[in-house]
């Protein structure tokens, strides 16, 4: 064999090996790839309904009911204009409070019941992710809008 085919035999093997291993790589960070939803893109059916994403947005006050067996809880997480439904079963973070930012990484359950795998709370008062901040506030102003419209609608 001339050295000529024995190069393009080995360039060959390379770029197979190569291919295989880029599309080992692409396969692992898929299954691994989780997205964020705001509770009203939840509520719109936009989130999967079957595979795990994310949830964010404030821990309703009042909200957090927890079950008789001491590990489940319950809870509501809202971006200002929907709210998702979230059970929990294990320990939760110990800044998750009432009225404070939580994410939720979960699937969703049968009647818009997220059930979550785990709970991520907000570890400062300055930080929140760029999504959840922009849910927040653009709930907000739904809300805001809603209750301006409420109001004309009782004068």
């Amino acid at each position: 064999m001339k050295a000529r085919h024995q190069r393009l035999i080995l360039i060959g093997a390379s770029l197979a090996v190569l291919g295989i291993g880029a599309a080992l790589v692409l396969t692992a960070f898929r299954q691994n790839l989780v997205f964020f939803f705001t509770p009203s893109q939840v509520a719109a059916g936009q989130a999967p309904r079957t595979g795990i994403f994310r949830v964010g947005g404030l821990v309703e006050p009042g909200s957090v009911r927890r079950q008789a067996d001491g590990v489940t809880v319950a809870f509501v997480v809202s971006d200002h204009a929907r709210k998702v439904q979230v059970q929990y079963r294990g320990a939760l973070p110990d800044l998750f409070k009432e009225g404070r930012g939580a994410v939720v990484q979960g699937r969703l359950a049968e009647g818009r019941l997220f059930v979550a795998q785990q709970v991520l709370a907000k570890h400062d008062e300055n930080y929140m992710p760029a999504e959840a901040a922009y849910a927040l506030q653009k709930g907000q102003a739904q809300g805001q809008a809603a209750m301006r419209t409420l109001a004309g609608v009782e004068r």
